[in-house]
């Protein structure tokens, strides 16, 4: 292997916005899964719920509920409820 080459496995970090952006120039990344990308990183770190938009610290707790095509994260049952009925009175 050259000096200048990098093993295969550190090619392309698509966390990383230069090589997302080339990656979208070579067609290797759509531009919505680069702003997909760019989206998650910015709130990885913070799910919150729909309705008392407390931050779920655990995503695997968070209740997930399809509303009129959009999908939702509640922190319980209770927010879910809530911003049901609040949703509903609109």
């Amino acid at each position: 292997m050259d000096e200048d080459e990098q093993p295969e496995d550190d090619q392309g970090d698509v966390y990383s916005d230069g090589s997302r952006s080339e990656m979208v120039e070579d067609d290797e990344m759509s531009p919505e899964e680069e702003g997909f990308m760019e989206g998650f990183e910015k709130d990885s770190k913070k799910v919150r719920c729909a309705y008392c938009k407390k931050i779920i610290i655990d995503p695997d707790d968070a209740i997930e509920k399809e509303q009129e095509g959009e999908v939702f994260l509640f922190c319980s049952e209770e927010c879910y409820q809530a911003f049901k009925k609040e949703e509903a009175e609109k």
